[in-house]
């Protein structure tokens, strides 16, 4: 009986480059899975560290394992194998197995040549003796077969990727180092002259014409950078012998001007000292210049100054690296030429130590100390001055020397120059560099402190320990103190919205602005309550201090000029929830004092601050805000509280420009989309919360917006990210420490044919366009493509939005006939059916639309199928109409009473934001909107905090058309949204004829 517990065959084939590319399989089972054969068949090779390292290729056919170039020969010589498999070796790897034991051992004594094929390529690769190999195949008997493989092996170019892979193992056995590489430089010259003439030379002879052979030397030659000994000499060459056997020993030699060498060597050298001392001589002659030679029984012996020993530092010694020298330069050196120069602003100690005031705002100055850093020596602002004076490139300090590039000197003077130190750097100022510290060591911390190409001088800051510490706090978000709960919250709060609440207060202590960007439903609002409600429980204490920390900066003196100081809080958000915001506030705070500042009777003038001196909260809408812009910028707020803040995304509309000109001690936003689809959109709300941190709209644009969202970089993006988390908290409901313990969210795609009166009216907008795009270029073009996707968007809701058809009004007394109505649209009588079924089960949903004419058509079909009152609520709903409908929609059900509505309808933009409506646990996108963040908000009106239901969200996609394409758009851009979000519809105006047309085509296949 067999001892085998399975039976593999092996196969591979090997790539130009040496690549052994392997694959398994098993008789009557076919391929074996690669990761599965990597286990077994390197089980024991330590090179590959067991198969860990290996890549896996997947190819149509089977997965590869691959194994590199100068692993292959000493893998298939010598690498143990598990014995409990059974392996079989067929092909390519068969012959290998044979060939390998007799190549490594070519390797292994170092019979190996420089191939003329490569050279003549402009290569250095290497190839087997090939006499020695038969030689020894000779001896073994099987030279026949071994001479046969290789013969046949050529024939199917086997013998290439053989060759590579041998070419591989030289290089890293035996010229892996740099002393090793300019040893091979040195003895062989002429296989790295590209200029040397090979035509009609055969290999042998090739080879005896470059001197191709092993180096028996003891030692290797090398050239030494000496430093002055004291101040009266100079820098000096020394030329010496560098022991292989312990490279620490150094033997100093005099080479004379006829070639002679002296020096006190071991009597063994004496042999090959007296071979090479000729070569010397001449390959140092071709490499240095005539002046650095003395005519005397030393050549080197001429000294440098510091000019000349810098030219040879940052030169010669380079030229001398590539003519195969090893040169030995000072270990100072390599610090210096390795690490930029720094120039650290050291903040002083403690403002608020000295005179008992803390710093308050961005715009806060903070003292400082230059200090200068070049290589491993530092330097005071007194210190870099004084030997920047000296002009010289070579200065010796405090008993080490000093590299000092006049190019690099004029940076660091230019960059002292631009901050004015009498007035000290501003705590933006200092945030930002000590951000971008942070960022720039993950990165060498990252590439291993890979060698730094730019020489561009950089500014730091060195923090002293309070603001190490609250730097640390508000850049990492944990440990803050935890500010107690105001006595008159009537609300438990989690834990999360306790740290939440606590971080607010934590940033307006030190008048830092704040973005909230909690997942919708984690309780922002409860969160900013308890915040207002804690400025009214500490306003005699807190709001007066602040006050006057707050005016103590230039810019807010002169804002202090022009308006009124006022300890009210106004929140803005949208009209649509302004109701809510009055419920909750009177709900969680009722000790909170709330004012409404909306409608056509709100109050202007005495009457409007009268209104303030009684109130804690003054709340009102953007549209409001913006039409009493110079109203409200006669007063500086205690906050300034915006809800919904992607609301001034637009950095350009009017609406965003007067919320981010109105003056405040302290300014919070709440969002859970802080980016819809553009990175603009995160500059506006931050020049909002902290005016400036992210400089010019313009020269945010140049610097992250173009680099991130055209380019996708990388760098940029977790530079961005750096610069924004300090001000900005987001969790997750996926947060594990968040522990909401919510029902489930089942989220399906609802797949659905176009009826054939929307096929043959979707290809008609198609190829209308396609007609126009022959014609239209620039502006007109891309307006004409917007105009095609929202008709085509349209159609695939129902032809009715496109052929502008009077909605259905039934006859007096009569039930009007829907069928006519609901036959013309798949995604409609899909709906209604699903809607029916659930409503038989006693469950309520929300319906979502972005076309108003959708809207009002599906609530006209559902209340007359359904026979109950169905709820639609869009842009154009007055807010009293908006609230009721909200009460009567979460109204608990009363037994017997039929006119309490379970189906709402609402447009994505008015109904998507801001409404608790956990009534429903079933959500329907009935078209796709282009951001899943949109959508998600959407959804979160029912999956929020008091949901008690698992909810199921459908979304319908009509087979075949642009909304196919735009779900597979939305779930790429999915995984993109905890980073950056390219734009949106904008993308699609730029596509060539013949993309647009295969993006906008109907696919036949799912026509009716």
């Amino acid at each position: 009986m067999s001892h085998y517990l399975q039976h593999i065959t092996v196969q591979m084939g090997l790539s130009e480059y040496g690549d052994a590319l392997i694959y398994g399989s098993k008789e009557a089972y076919g391929f074996v899975p690669a990761t599965y054969l990597k286990h077994l068949l390197f089980a024991w090779h330590e090179d590959s560290f067991y198969g860990t390292e290996l890549e896996v290729e997947e190819t149509p056919e089977v997965e590869l394992i691959v194994l590199p170039a100068e692993q292959v020969i000493p893998y298939f010589a010598s690498a143990p194998l598990l014995h409990h498999v059974q392996w079989n070796w067929e092909g390519e790897t068969a012959q290998i197995r044979k060939l390998a034991p007799y190549l490594e051992r070519c390797l292994d004594e170092r019979k190996y040549l420089p191939s003329l094929a490569s050279y003549r390529k402009g290569k250095l690769q290497w190839s087997w003796d090939q006499d020695v190999l038969l030689e020894w195949a000779q001896e073994d008997g099987v030279e026949r077969e071994i001479r046969s493989l290789l013969k046949n092996a050529s024939q199917l170019q086997f013998v290439q990727g053989l060759q590579a892979a041998f070419s591989a193992t030289v290089f890293r056995q035996y010229y892996n180092s740099e002393a090793e590489a300019a040893d091979l430089r040195r003895e062989y010259p002429q296989l790295f002259d590209r200029n040397q003439s090979t035509a009609g030379l055969d290999e042998e002879t090739w080879l005896v014409s470059i001197g191709w052979k092993s180096d028996t030397a003891p030692f290797r030659p090398a050239l030494q950078l000496l430093e002055p000994e004291d101040s009266n000499s100079g820098w000096r060459l020394q030329f010496v012998l560098q022991d292989k056997a312990d490279e620490t020993v150094l033997v100093p030699v005099q080479l004379g001007i006829d070639g002679h060498v002296t020096g006190k060597w071991p009597e063994p050298w004496n042999i090959h000292v007296q071979d090479r001392a000729s070569g010397w001589l001449e390959h140092l002659r071709a490499t240095l210049p005539r002046a650095q030679f003395a005519e005397t029984s030393d050549i080197l012996q001429r000294p440098m100054n510091n000019e000349t020993a810098w030219r040879f530092l940052t030169t010669e010694s380079n030229r001398l690296l590539q003519a195969g020298w090893l040169v030995l330069l000072p270990a100072w050196w390599e610090a210096a030429r390795r690490k930029k120069p720094k120039l650290r602003a050291k903040v002083s100690e403690d403002k608020e130590k000295r005179d008992g005031k803390s710093f308050f705002g961005l715009d806060a100055l903070i003292d400082f100390d230059w200090r200068v850093s070049i290589g491993d020596t530092d330097l005071s602002e007194e210190e870099f001055l004084e030997l920047a004076a000296r002009n010289e490139r070579l200065v010796l300090f405090r008993g080490q020397w000093i590299a000092l590039d006049p190019e690099l000197l004029e940076q660091i003077r230019r960059a002292m120059n631009g901050i004015d130190k009498r007035r000290g750097l501003s705590f933006q100022d200092v945030l930002q560099l000590h951000l971008m510290r942070q960022h720039r060591a993950a990165q060498v911390a990252e590439e291993e402190a890979v060698e730094e190409e730019s020489t561009r001088v950089e500014l730091e800051v060195e923090l002293n320990e309070h603001l190490t510490s609250l730097i640390e706090k508000i850049n990492q978000q944990v440990d803050l103190p935890l500010t107690p709960i105001p006595a008159g919250l009537q609300a438990q709060l989690r834990p999360y919205q306790h740290e939440g609440y606590s971080w607010l207060s934590f940033l307006r202590k030190f008048g830092l602005g704040a973005c909230l960007a909690d997942d919708m439903g984690l309780g922002k609002t409860v969160q900013l309550i308890t915040y207002l409600l804690h400025i009214k429980e500490h306003a005699e204490i807190a709001i007066h201090q602040l006050a006057e920390q707050f005016h103590q900066t230039e810019e807010m003196q002169q804002m202090h000029q022009e308006t009124i100081f006022s300890p009210t809080s106004l929140v803005i958000c949208p009209t649509s929830v302004l109701g809510n915001w009055q419920k909750e506030i009177s709900r969680f705070a009722p000790s909170l004092t709330v004012a409404l500042h909306y409608g056509s009777k709100r109050r202007s003038g005495e009457e409007f601050q009268q209104l303030i001196d009684q109130a804690d909260v003054i709340l009102t809408s953007y549209a409001t805000a913006s039409l009493d812009q110079e109203l409200l910028q006669s007063y500086t707020w205690a906050t300034i509280c915006l809800d919904e803040a992607q609301n001034i995304k637009n950095a350009q509309t009017r609406q965003s420009q007067t919320v981010r000109s109105l003056s405040a001690m302290h300014r919070v936003a709440l969002t859970g989309t802080p980016i819809e689809n553009r990175l603009a959109e995160l500059w506006s709300i931050y020049d909002f919360i902290t005016p400036g941190y992210l400089g010019t709209a313009k020269g945010f644009q140049e610097r992250f917006s173009n680099a991130i969202e055209k380019d996708h970089d990388e760098e940029r993006t977790l530079h961005l990210q750096r610069l924004v988390k300090p001000f900005m908290l987001r969790r997750t409901k996926k947060d594990p420490n968040i522990q909401l313990n919510l029902p489930e969210k089942n989220e399906m795609k609802t797949y659905i044919h176009l009826t054939a009166e929307q096929g043959v009216l979707y290809d008609q907008a198609v190829n209308s366009l396609m007609q126009q795009m022959n014609d239209l270029d620039g502006i007109k073009r891309k307006g004409a493509i917007l105009s095609a996707l929202t008709q085509l968007k349209q159609l695939c809701d129902h032809p009715i939005l496109v052929t502008k058809e009077a909605l259905p009004e039934p006859e007096k007394g009569k039930r009007f006939n829907t069928e006519a109505w609901v036959s013309r649209s798949a995604k409609l009588e899909r709906l209604l059916a699903m809607v029916k079924e659930l409503r038989e089960e006693g469950e309520q949903c929300l319906i979502f639309t972005q076309y108003i004419g959708m809207g009002q058509l599906m609530q006209k079909i559902l209340e007359e199928e359904l026979q109950e009152n169905v709820l639609y609520l869009n842009g154009s709903t007055s807010k009293t109409a908006r609230d009721r409908m909200i009460e009567q929609f979460q109204a608990p059900a009363v037994e017997g009473d039929s006119t309490k509505p379970s189906v709402f309808i609402l447009s994505l933009k008015a109904g998507g934001v801001g409404l608790n409506l956990t009534a429903a646990n079933h959500v329907f996108h009935v078209d796709r909107w282009w951001n899943p963040a949109v959508e998600n908000q959407a959804t979160d009106r029912a999956y929020r905090m008091g949901q008690t239901r698992d909810v199921q969200v459908h979304k319908f996609i009509s087979l075949g058309t642009l909304e196919e394409r735009i779900d597979e758009m939305l779930e790429s851009k999915q995984q993109l949204s905890d980073n950056v979000i390219s734009n949106s519809e904008g993308w699609i105006t730029e596509l060539s004829n013949d993309a647009l047309k295969d993006l906008f085509a109907l696919r036949r296949e799912w026509a009716e």
